[in-house]
């Protein structure tokens, strides 16, 4: 088996989170599917002229669809599942559950969820449609978030317990592998932004964006760098992964490459006005045992 099955919550995380990891999986021939959880439907939209979706769930999500469909096409994906048209026991659409912006860079559950919310769907019905895809695709890797959601957003939370279930009724159980950030790399792009050479080169603060604070709190996602398994480079797929946000115009602002500094490859932002670092690496933890034959430019630490 080689298949690899990303599990995302929302359009725009699949590019967001493990970008370099599917075009670099796709880019080596080996069969590649995301899987998206909910359409976005209660995502805030960035700028004015697409403003008015803003409140407007089906308008939304059917526009961010149309957004998805972009992004894997840029990454070189030609397998895309909503995880709500696989057959289960309940019936109707897995709903963006929303969420509340509680710090800098950090999400919590929004004051109203809807009835349809994912937050709200039954574990193990959820659980028992992937299950049922990771084994049609027969998958080898499932990549999904780590515990906290990488920044907390419920609906990732509820993304990483339904993959962790769904890769418990799976034989032969496929590597479930995690997204996270090493805390020095991390802290690391966070003060490149900072650096004068590179903010003169982005121009952005103009705009109204502000830089991350390299001393502070960092996210779920990061981890200490003595516990990350695998590294994916991002330089030889950047162009891909740039295109692929781009994409997503809703949702992520201010996306540029960065050529001269070995700490960031890139930076975007998203709704909260927060620069945020593309990392020359993206970082991942296994859960289990790993016996893959990896493709170039995927590697395995320990």
């Amino acid at each position: 088996m080689t298949g690899l099955v990303a599990v995302h919550a929302h359009p725009d995380d699949e590019s967001l989170s493990t970008g370099a990891l599917l075009a670099t999986w796709a880019r080596a021939g080996l069969p590649t599917t995301v899987v998206t959880c909910t359409r976005g439907e209660r995502g805030e939209v960035i700028g004015t002229e697409l403003g008015h979706l803003e409140g407007d769930g089906p308008a939304l999500a059917a526009h961010r669809v149309g957004e998805l469909a972009g992004a894997l096409d840029a990454l070189g994906v030609h397998d895309h599942v909503f995880l709500d048209t696989v057959p289960g026991a309940a019936s109707g659409r897995f709903e963006d559950s929303g969420m509340a912006w509680v710090s800098a860079g950090q999400a919590g559950t929004a004051d109203e969820v809807p009835p349809q919310a994912f937050v709200a769907a039954d574990l193990e019905d959820a659980a028992q449609r992937l299950a049922h895809l990771l084994r049609d695709r027969r998958a080898a890797v499932v990549v999904t978030y780590e515990p906290g959601g990488g920044y907390g957003h419920p609906d990732h939370v509820r993304a990483h317990d339904v993959t962790r279930r769904a890769v418990e009724l799976v034989e032969p159980r496929p590597l479930l592998v995690v997204v996270v950030q090493g805390e020095r790399a991390l802290r690391a792009g966070y003060e490149a932004l900072g650096r004068p050479s590179v903010r003169a080169l982005l121009g952005l603060l103009a705009d109204g964006l502000r830089l991350p604070d390299a001393d502070g709190p960092l996210p779920s996602v990061a981890r200490p760098d003595d516990e990350i398994d695998l590294h994916v480079d991002v330089l030889p797929v950047r162009d891909q992964i740039v295109a692929a946000l781009r994409a997503h115009g809703t949702q992520v602002q201010a996306v540029r490459t960065i050529d001269d500094d070995r700490a960031v490859a890139g930076c975007y932002a998203l709704s909260n006005q927060l620069l945020a670092p593309l990392l020359p690496v993206e970082a991942y933890r296994l859960v289990g045992r790993a016996d893959v034959a990896w493709p170039p430019g995927v590697r395995q630490i320990a």
